[in-house]
């Protein structure tokens, strides 16, 4: 039986760069960064880093969500505001996460992406899902619901 308690991940600060876990189910109690006290960003994309990447993945019991992309991409332009809404409809029910990857070779790489934006899907640290290109929301929202 899974609780509401199980949703638990790591995240990066977006103040201090610092590695947080946080109890997703308790997401209106704002948490704070442990070390700047900073309030955790939990409603927008979380911006992931070759070195935060699989901390973060692999210690996330929600799917993780994550858009590769590059500032310099039009696709990746008009993808962004859907991003950011989808990251605020998923709320503590999962991570909605951001990879660029000019400035991050190693998970790109590792992840074959040829074309972006690439979205994935993670979940218990594997990829189950993949769209290229740019989609609609109703795309994502059904993404994350086959994971689940």
């Amino acid at each position: 039986m899974t609780t509401t308690s199980a949703r638990k991940a790591v995240l990066p600060c977006t103040a201090c760069g610092k590695l947080n876990r946080v109890d997703l189910s308790r997401a209106d109690a704002q948490p704070k960064c442990g070390t700047c006290r900073v309030p955790l960003v939990l409603d927008a994309p979380v911006v992931l880093t070759d070195a935060n990447f699989d901390t973060v993945v692999a210690n996330s019991t929600v799917p993780v969500m994550v858009d590769f992309y590059a500032d310099w991409c039009g696709p990746c332009k008009m993808m962004a505001p859907v991003f950011a809404q989808f990251a605020k409809q998923q709320r503590g029910q999962a991570i909605v996460a951001k990879v660029d990857t000019d400035r991050n070779p190693g998970v790109a790489s590792r992840f074959a992406i040829r074309s972006i934006p690439t979205i994935a899907l993670l979940k218990d640290g594997k990829e189950v899902a993949r769209q290229v290109g740019a989609v609609p929301m109703g795309q994502l929202e059904q993404m994350v619901i086959s994971a689940r």
